[in-house]
């Protein structure tokens, strides 16, 4: 009887062993396939040019002023026609933008891809599909500069 019970308690704590032994491996096997999962980049634009192939000017001197900003542009919206004074660049994140410079030339922006805006060139933005646009634009500025600069003197068609 007593080699019955040592028997049986050995095969329990084995058992036991067995199974905290597996619930462990599994959550260390686990712990490492998440420290194995790395970070990923993908670099969506890099220039020096608008999207209308104009080169972007010098940065400005002084103290920077970093400004982000999200935009929603309601389907069938029409933005008024302005100009940036500084530097910025976006990713738009639904919909699609189009952007129509004054000479005429257009460029869609469609929903994951980056925008580098003109500089000092008047232009306006239209949402032609049926759902909201959702833009983040990032602005390399100064304290006190305009983000952009309206032109209501100039009427959208």
């Amino acid at each position: 009887m007593k080699i019955k019970n040592w028997v049986w308690s050995v095969s329990l704590v084995c058992g036991l062993a067995a199974s905290f032994s597996l619930s462990s491996c599994k959550e260390a096997r686990a712990q490492e396939e998440s420290s194995n999962q790395k970070v990923e980049s993908t670099e969506l634009i890099r220039t020096s040019q608008s999207w209308d192939g104009v080169e972007l000017p010098d940065y400005l001197q002084g103290r920077p002023e970093l400004v982000a900003v999200k935009y929603v542009f309601p389907a069938g919206k029409k933005l008024g026609w302005h100009h940036h004074p500084v530097m910025n660049y976006g990713i738009l994140v639904q919909g699609e933008l189009t952007i129509i410079g004054q000479d005429g030339k257009e460029k869609t922006v469609h929903e994951g891809e980056p925008v580098v805006e003109m500089v000092n060139t008047i232009h306006h933005g239209e949402n032609r599909g049926s759902k909201p646009v959702i833009l983040y634009m990032f602005y390399l500025s100064q304290k006190d500069l305009p983000l952009a600069v309206q032109h209501p003197e100039i009427p959208l068609e």
